[in-house]
C-alpha cells in the first residue's frame, strides 16, 4: 500500500487497507464545536468536487471535538479513515482545522483546483494518523511595506500558509519606503507614506483577512516599524522626527535609512495612537514593534533627545533605543498585548518582550537564558529574499548569499546541544519574505515555494529525514502546480515597477 505523501509529514502515519470515496451522498455528523471545522471543509472542496457535504446524525464523516484529547495540545488532531467511514477528532477546533487540511491533502491533486472537475473519483486512502505539532508558532512574515500586495494576494497567501498547517502571518505594514496601515486620525500616514510602491489598505479589508485567516486557524501578527524605518511617518507628518523643520519625502532606496522617530513626547503620543489602532483591528495576541536597525545619529546631533537622555538617566543617546522599546512595549502589555521585536544581539530589548532573533542563531540562545520567549528567524535560513540559488537563470535577490531548500529544511529552532530550560523558550520559527527585490505576486509565490514547505516541515514535525522530504515533495509540487504557484518566472514576473 503507496504511503501518502503529506507535508508536512504527520507524528504518526500508519496506511491500511482500502479507500474511502466521497460522493454525493456524502454527510457530515457535526459535534458540538465542529462547526467552524466543517464550514472550512465544505468551503475548500466544494469549487472542485462539488460535494455539498450537508449535515446529517448519521454522517459517515464525523467531526468531534473532545476536550478530553489533552494529549493532543491546541492544535493537534487524530484522523481516522476506513472504508466506511472518516472519523476526525480535536481538543480544541483548530486541531480539526489542522486535520481538515490533511483530508484535503489525501485527496487527488484535482480536489485543490478553484473550478469544477468531473470524472475524479474523490477517495482517500485509508490511514490511521495522530499528529501534533512540534512549535506553536510556524510563521511566516511578508512585506507589504517595500511593495503593496492587495488583500486579495494576502487571502490567496494565507490559503497557502493553512495548507502546510503554517499558523503566523507576520505582516510587515510599515517601513521607510511606505506605510499601508490606516489610522482615522492621522490620514496622511497612507495619503503621503502609502507611496510611492502601491497604496494602503482599509480597515474593513484587513479586518476581513483576520477572519478569513482566523478560519483558517491563522493568526495575523502586525508590524508597525519604530524607532527606526520610520521614514515614511517622517514624510508624513515632519514633527515626529528630530528635525521637524525639514520636509522629507518617503525614502526611494533600499537599505537602512538614518532619519528615526524622534523621542519627544508627542512622538510617544503618536506611536501609543497608532498601536491604539493596531489593537482594534487585530486581535493576535502579539504586536511587533520591529526595533531593529536603528541609527542614532540624528539623537546624538539632537538637543532634546540628548536631552531626553539625560532626564530619563541614560548613559547617553545611544541608551534612548532601549528607553523607547520600553516606552511602547509597556503600552501593550498595559493593554493585554505582548511586545515582539527583533532583536539584533539577543540582549537588547526589555525582559518581557518576545524576541526574533535574524542575525545569528547564537542570538536565540541568548534571549532564551535572558528569559525571553524566542521564534528564530536567522537569515541565513529563513529570509526567502535571498536567491534560492547560484544559477544564472534564478531572478535577482537580496545581495548575499543563497538560501537554498536544503538550508530551510535543515534549520533547527531548539538545536539539541541546548539546555532543555532554554529550548523551552522557543516558541517556534518563521521565514522571512523581505520584498525590496520583489515587485510581482508571481515573484513572491515563486520565493516563498516550495521553501515553505521545508519551513512548515520542521516546525511541526521536525522530521531531518531530507531524503524523504525530497521524495514527498515531488509529488507536493504537483499540488502546488494544480494551485498555480509558479516553478520557474517568465521575464514580465519580475520586472513589475523600477526600483529605487
Amino acid at each position: 500500500m503507496p504511503v501518502p505523501q503529506l507535508v508536512p509529514h504527520p507524528a504518526h502515519l500508519t496506511v491500511l487497507p482500502g479507500r474511502f470515496t466521497f460522493d454525493d451522498t456524502t454527510a457530515l455528523k457535526i459535534a458540538p464545536g465542529a462547526g467552524e471545522a466543517a464550514e472550512l471543509l465544505r468551503t475548500l472542496l466544494r469549487p472542485a468536487t462539488g460535494l455539498r457535504l450537508p449535515a446529517r446524525p448519521d454522517g459517515p464523516v464525523v467531526l468531534a471535538l473532545d476536550p478530553a484529547l489533552t494529549g493532543l495540545g491546541d492544535e493537534g488532531y487524530g484522523l481516522t479513515v476506513g472504508p466506511e467511514g472518516v472519523l476526525l477528532r480535536a481538543a480544541d477546533p483548530r486541531g480539526l482545522l489542522a486535520g481538515a487540511q490533511t483530508l484535503r491533502q489525501l485527496l487527488p491533486v484535482q480536489a485543490l483546483r478553484d473550478e469544477p472537475v468531473t470524472g475524479v473519483a474523490w477517495s482517500v486512502p485509508c490511514v490511521q494518523i495522530t499528529d501534533v505539532p512540534r512549535f506553536s508558532w510556524r510563521g511566516a512574515m511578508l512585506d507589504v511595506a517595500r511593495h503593496f500586495r492587495p488583500v486579495s494576494f494576502l487571502r490567496r497567501y494565507v490559503d497557502l500558509l493553512a495548507l502546510h498547517k503554517l499558523n503566523v502571518l507576520h505582516l510587515h505594514l510599515t517601513d521607510d519606503q511606505g506605510w499601508r496601515m490606516p489610522v482615522a486620525a492621522r490620514p496622511r500616514l497612507t495619503e503621503v507614506g502609502g507611496l510611492p510602491h502601491g497604496g494602503a489598505y482599509t480597515r474593513s479589508e484587513l479586518t476581513g483577512l483576520v477572519r478569513h485567516a482566523a478560519e483558517r486557524g491563522i493568526t495575523v501578527v502586525p508590524e508597525i516599524e519604530m524607532p527606526g524605518h520610520s521614514r515614511a511617518a517622517l514624510a508624513a507628518y515632519p514633527e515626529l522626527g528630530n528635525r521637524p523643520d525639514r520636509t522629507l519625502g518617503v525614502w526611494d532606496r533600499w537599505g537602512v535609512c538614518d532619519t528615526v522617530l524622534g523621542v519627544h513626547d508627542g512622538v510617544l503620543d503618536f506611536c501609543r495612537e497608532v498601536l491604539d489602532e493596531v489593537l482594534d483591528v487585530f486581535p493576535s495576541p502579539h504586536v511587533h514593534l520591529g526595533g531593529e536597525e536603528c541609527p542614532t545619529v540624528e539623537w546624538h546631533a539632537s538637543p532634546a533627545a540628548r536631552r531626553r537622555a539625560a532626564e530619563e538617566g541614560l548613559a547617553g543617546p545611544d541608551a534612548l533605543h532601549g528607553w523607547f522599546m520600553e516606552q511602547v512595549g509597556r503600552h501593550l502589555l498595559d493593554a493585554g498585548r505582548r511586545p515582539l521585536g527583533w532583536t539584533e544581539t539577543g540582549a537588547d530589548l526589555p525582559p518581557y518582550f518576545t524576541v526574533m532573533p535574524w542575525r545569528d542563531t547564537a542570538h536565540g540562545r541568548t534571549a532564551a537564558r535572558r528569559g525571553h520567549p524566542v521564534v528564530m528567524a536567522p537569515h541565513r535560513s529563513t529570509y526567502l529574499d535571498y536567491p534560492q540559488s547560484a544559477s544564472p537563470d534564478e531572478p535577482p535577490g537580496q545581495p548575499g548569499a543563497v538560501v537554498d531548500l536544503r538550508a530551510v529544511h535543515g534549520t533547527d529552532p531548539a538545536p539539541a546541544h541546548w539546555s532543555p530550560e532554554e529550548a523551552a523558550r522557543v516558541l517556534g520559527t518563521q521565514a522571512q519574505l523581505w520584498t525590496e527585490y520583489v515587485p510581482t505576486a508571481a515573484h513572491a509565490e515563486y520565493l516563498a515555494f516550495p521553501r515553505l514547505c521545508a519551513l512548515a516541515e520542521t516546525a511541526w514535525s521536525g522530521r531531518r529525514d531530507w531524503p524523504g522530504f525530497q521524495a514527498r515533495l515531488r509529488h507536493h509540487r504537483t499540488r502546488l502546480d494544480t494551485l498555480g504557484v509558479p516553478r520557474r518566472l517568465s521575464p514580465t514576473s519580475v520586472q513589475g515597477e523600477e526600483s529605487p
